[in-house]
């Protein structure tokens, strides 16, 4: 079987370059694809990024480590570059995790201490007290002063290690069906007994901290095997950690059955005070129209449980070598192209906000704005973002880009204008033509977004090739408009409620870290 599927795949691969080799691109359009397969700077920039600099949580030496290598890279291509500081944040930065169970026997435990996570002053030997499913309030307050000098196990234990897809392609329908309702049963349990105490996840662990536990830990499981979520932490003196969905199971039933598991828990990290946020701004100029402009839009931090590879790694690469690309075979672009590589995204569109906030001059004068948030996945849907006449000029952009890339792409006009999720929204929000470049999931929510498994290892370079072409070639067809694009808005439906949407407001950046970290 697999040697058909992989016989399967190399006849359409070497089908479309076929069909490739025979149409007739725009030359310009034509040289991007030459470059960008024959002469891609992708996986140089990857390992430059990613290997030697890391994830780039905001507020840490990496994220400014990250500005720096870029705005050189950038200038190394001929592209000016500049940071734009847009606020300030608490400063961190991440050290070494090592937890161990000493009792009942010994082993190293797979743990991360979550961003901004205290740090241990020395190694901390605690057991480990696992909280149970609450029926009423007292019994919560009843079982709180237990955690006591205890490292506290508070999320749900999962029964079923597998994943789902396992259940269901190997077993049988009744064990399938039995697993499915099991689960849900206990999630439900889970969140009934959460509730009761009247605190909740984020919460929590600061009652926990009051009362004199030594640590906490949770395992956000996505429900992939080895992969869980890293995300902050919500304790302020206390360090907190996520284990692995198998040590954490171990653990759980060491301590529910009677077992108290001791552990030595050694959290190393430095709180450096506040540190800058910037986005870095590279910049093509116009020759005829250097007051309009097209940005190529992509987020440059990430959360820090891996190297941050698909979120945003490879917005960030394929938007590099977009602009790379551009610079190099498109001498004579009317408009300033900018690359806008977008700090502190992931606490909710600061840097792109910010920016928004701070250049109204290039805000009414912007053709497009082309964004990449969501994985390695070739590009497979662009909605129209709401603007009313999207379907005129992206139809004509999207025309012009080679037919192996153009034929996968499903379209959705007028669309409808986003509200978050990604930084393109703040500027549709500003009533810009912003669009997101939607991509084939590659297991993206489930299995590197946010999580521990987010590596160099998960691109799929072939998949960001397509991406540059595509951001490229849009990037010259906006360009060659004679005029800005037409801005009007759809009329927007009526929502559940019975009431008419309404377009997303513009909304400030949080310039500091002080609303975020209560």
């Amino acid at each position: 079987m697999k040697l058909i599927n992989t016989l399967t795949y190399s006849t359409i691969v070497l089908s479309s370059i076929a069909v490739h080799a025979q149409e007739k691109l725009d030359p310009t359009v034509q040289s991007f694809v030459t470059e960008i397969q024959n002469n891609s700077q992708l996986k140089k920039i990857s390992h430059e990024l990613l290997d030697g600099i890391g994830p780039r949580l905001v507020g840490t030496p990496q994220m400014d480590q990250a500005g720096e290598w870029a705005i050189k890279t950038l200038k190394s291509w001929g592209i000016d570059a500049r940071r734009e500081d847009y606020g300030t944040w608490k400063a961190w930065e991440r050290g070494i995790t090592h937890v161990d169970m000493t009792y009942p026997r010994a082993k190293s435990i797979e743990a991360t201490q979550l961003a901004w996570s205290p740090a241990t002053k020395k190694a901390v030997n605690a057991d480990a007290i696992a909280m149970p499913v609450f029926k009423t309030k007292a019994e919560f307050e009843a079982w709180l002063p237990s955690v006591k000098g205890k490292v506290v196990l508070m999320s749900q234990n999962q029964s079923y290690g597998r994943s789902d897809y396992q259940y269901k392609d190997f077993g049988l329908e009744d064990l399938y069906k039995k697993v499915t309702e099991t689960k849900k049963a206990e999630a439900e349990a889970w969140a009934n007994s959460i509730k009761v105490t009247d605190y909740n996840n984020n919460t929590l662990p600061e009652v926990f901290e009051k009362n004199g536990a030594a640590a906490v830990a949770i395992s956000y499981w996505t429900g992939i095997m080895g992969a869980n979520r890293i995300f902050g932490a919500k304790t302020k003196t206390i360090p907190m950690l996520d284990i692995s969905n198998e040590d954490y199971g171990m653990l759980y039933r060491l301590a529910q059955n009677g077992t108290a598991p001791k552990l030595t828990v050694n959290a190393q990290s430095k709180h450096n005070g506040v540190a800058k946020t910037f986005n870095i701004i590279g910049e093509i100029k116009g020759k005829e129209k250097p007051n309009e402009y097209i940005i190529l839009s992509a987020h440059f931090d990430s959360w820090d449980g891996a190297q941050g590879a698909t979120d945003n790694g490879t917005g960030t690469i394929a938007m590099m070598e977009t602009i790379r690309t551009i610079k190099k075979l498109y001498p004579n672009n009317k408009r300033t192209i900018l690359v806008c590589l977008w700090g502190s995204e992931e606490q909710g569109l600061n840097g792109s906000r910010a920016f928004v906030e701070d250049h109204p001059e290039i805000v009414k004068n912007t053709q497009a704005v082309f964004n990449l948030d969501n994985g390695t996945g070739r590009v497979v849907n662009i909605n129209g973002s709401g603007f009313e006449k999207s379907y005129e000029y992206m139809t004509r952009w999207l025309a012009a880009t080679p037919s192996f890339i153009r034929n996968e792409i499903k379209t959705d006009f007028p669309g409808a204008p986003g509200s978050g999720g990604s930084d393109h929204a703040s500027f549709v929000a500003a009533g810009v033509p912003g669009f997101m470049l939607s991509s084939l999931n590659w297991g993206y929510g489930t299995y590197t977004w946010h999580t521990n498994k987010d590596t160099y290892d998960k691109i799929v370079f072939e998949e960001i090739q397509s991406n540059a072409i595509l951001a490229a070639t849009l990037t010259m067809m906006a360009d060659k408009e004679s005029e800005l694009v037409n801005r009007d808005r759809r009329v927007l439906p009526t929502g559940r409620n019975g009431k008419q949407q309404e377009w997303p407001e513009v909304k400030s950046p949080a310039r500091n870290s002080d609303a975020y970290m209560k």
